[in-house]
């Protein structure tokens, strides 16, 4: 079978090397290439070398057509004022996009929507396969429990995450939201503060954290007359994210054009109307 080959803007990040390293130690994967932003201190340095193995002859670019020109599948984890950047790239090369970056500007949205009419496109504000598995549990339960239950989306994250709530808990709120068929907008509750009255019925709140070195946290609680039903992720190991994001890197490049989340790739979206 044919190696996967993967392109990964913003390689020395973070999430960018926990992924270096994942396709460097996977034989069905090729590195296609890797890229960072003009004046970085990385550029020009192999990217095995970079995440400290083997060199693999990939150096460390911030030309971004030079990064995706050979690959199938580009995997974009950068920050939201660089996300989206590469979906014309993307386009032009016939290369499946997979985005995890979360908190998105109007023009970075609009240019993934628009390459989702011509190529497969993965995005999702959190890769992980055990959060997807939670979002359709989220789903299924908002749809059986009627408005008597409240819902609360807690999380807790590492004092370094600058948006608030995170994607993740936006998006359980969102399966929350749909379950109940409802808009997550009009649902959504202010910060609880001062006194604010007795809860609107139907609402939707949210409770944020941050603190240490905490990667994330998060539960969605329905709390009803008589009992609550609570269903909480932990993550333990940042991996997950990249693990995740390479099983929707092998799905999407078998896929048509279209817009999918990590439901569709692990085949828990609920029919669509």
């Amino acid at each position: 079978m044919p190696q996967l080959r993967i392109a990964i803007p913003g390689a020395a990040g973070r999430m960018g090397r926990l992924l270096l390293c994942e396709i460097l130690d996977n034989p069905s994967y090729a590195l296609a290439g890797a890229g960072e932003c003009p004046g970085h201190p990385d550029l020009g340095k192999d990217a095995g070398v970079l995440v400290g193995q083997a060199s693999c002859g990939i150096m460390v670019s911030d030309d971004p057509a030079t990064i995706v020109a050979q690959a199938d599948v580009i995997i974009d984890f950068t920050a939201p004022c660089g996300a989206g950047d590469y979906a014309p790239l993307a386009v032009a090369n016939r290369a499946a996009y997979v985005i995890g970056a979360t908190a998105l500007d109007a023009d970075s949205q609009a240019a993934i929507d628009q390459a989702a009419q011509q190529i497969p496109v993965v995005q999702a504000a959190n890769m992980s396969l055990g959060i997807t598995v939670l979002t359709s549990l989220i789903e299924q339960c908002a749809a059986g429990l009627d408005d008597r239950f409240d819902i609360e989306v807690m999380e807790l994250h590492h004092a370094a995450k600058q948006d608030a709530p995170s994607g993740t808990a936006l998006a359980l709120a969102t399966a929350a939201a749909k379950g109940r068929g409802v808009d997550l907008d009009q649902a959504m509750l202010p910060p609880h503060s001062g006194r604010r009255g007795r809860r609107p019925k139907g609402g939707i709140g949210f409770a944020a954290s941050r603190g240490g070195d905490v990667i994330g946290d998060h539960s969605l609680v329905f709390c009803g007359p008589g009992e609550r039903v609570e269903l909480t992720h932990r993550a333990h190991d940042r991996r997950i994210y990249a693990i995740g994001a390479l099983k929707a890197a092998q799905w999407a490049s078998k896929q048509p054009p279209g817009h999918y989340n990590m439901r569709d790739v692990l085949n828990l979206s609920m029919p669509r109307e």
